[in-house]
């Protein structure tokens, strides 16, 4: 079984060479129902494939958990020969059959083909980018986490299973039995503007990975909306009058969208994969505090504004801090119905 990235294709192929064999179908089972059946005619190619994952993906749901659990969803392809067109007639030969676990995953151009949800490391792993620091040279990966905050960190053991392992809010180490690494937290002091911001986004491996940014933040509100002119004068007396307090010119279709400017804080360079892989990402969160109850906090969707970053480097930046620019990802103005 594995864990196939779905942001990215996925092929399934059967071998045709054999001279009966005149079409090949495949069937496709996401979380154990039938959802198609598709048939090709043999081409003069000694395989047929079949590519599974925009299929698949419609029927991957995400949403955030609170958890990090990621979302998933199990996938069974069976490609069949047939020695008739259009998927007819006798089988040929022995059915392949490919069990999979489908993520929001994807992989670069650099992973290669048919990329696992994640890339060239194998199980058992974190579910983040690994990053080496001088400081810490014997452990691959570290999160940033303000003081006295906890958190939780998405994993895969090595028999493909997914969990998620808590930190509490002094801890300084993750670590799970499964796993061969820890992962070091460094402590973020941001008490000049409390806790910072926290941002919950889907990374390249499917996982759910908080990401803090600790410096300047600003809020920007803007809208845009329509008018009309309109006949204000009354007849019912004479001469015709209006009221000076209502407006000829009327204002509907008001709509409004919040934005957010972030700064990250200093996170050494290892650490530009999160930002590249947030900024990459299709599903982003935020955490933010109700108005009417300052201590009830939310999560809303909100989409990356910045449509571009520089990946910067301690030799060329000395500190390290990204600007992004977020925005609600619905109207302020509550529109759904």
């Amino acid at each position: 079984m594995a864990n196939i990235a779905l942001r990215s294709p996925q092929f399934k192929s059967i071998n045709v060479s054999s001279l009966s064999v005149l079409s090949t179908t495949l069937t496709l089972t996401i979380d154990g129902i039938l959802r198609y059946t598709i048939a090709k005619n043999k081409s003069s190619l000694s395989d047929t494939s079949f590519e599974i994952s925009e299929l698949c993906r419609d029927y991957l749901t995400i949403y955030y958990s609170g958890s990090n659990t990621p979302n998933t969803i199990s996938i069974g392809s069976i490609l069949t020969n047939y020695d008739g067109v259009n998927g007819t007639g006798s089988v040929v030969g022995t059915p392949v059959v490919f069990s999979d676990v489908g993520w929001e995953a994807y992989g670069t151009y650099l992973n290669g083909s048919n990329p696992i949800n994640t890339a060239d490391r194998t199980v058992p792993t974190w579910l983040i980018a690994p990053i080496k620091t001088e400081s810490y040279s014997s452990n691959e990966f570290e999160i940033f986490v303000p003081i006295g905050v906890s958190g939780r960190v998405a994993g895969v053991t090595s028999s493909g299973t997914v969990f998620t392992q808590i930190y509490s809010d002094t801890d300084t180490e993750v670590s799970n039995a499964s796993q061969t690494d820890d992962i070091k937290i460094t402590r973020i002091n941001c008490s000049k503007y409390g806790n910072g911001r926290e941002i919950v986004f889907i990374n390249k491996y499917g996982a759910q990975q908080d990401l803090w940014f600790s410096l300047k933040e600003t809020q920007n509100l803007s809208r845009k909306n329509e008018n009309y002119k309109s006949n204000t004068l009354y007849y019912d007396d004479a001469p015709p009058y209006y009221q000076i307090s209502e407006a000829p010119i009327s204002t509907f279709n008001t709509i409004a969208k919040k934005t957010y400017t972030l700064n990250s804080g200093y996170y050494p360079e290892g650490a530009t994969e999160y930002f590249e892989q947030l900024l990459l990402s299709e599903y982003v969160w935020m955490k933010v505090f109700r108005k009417e109850n300052p201590v009830s906090e939310l999560t809303i969707p909100v989409r990356v504004k910045s449509s571009r970053i520089e990946l910067k480097t301690s030799l060329n930046n000395r500190l390290i801090n990204y600007t992004i620019e977020f925005e609600d990802a619905f109207d302020y103005i509550n529109n759904i119905r």
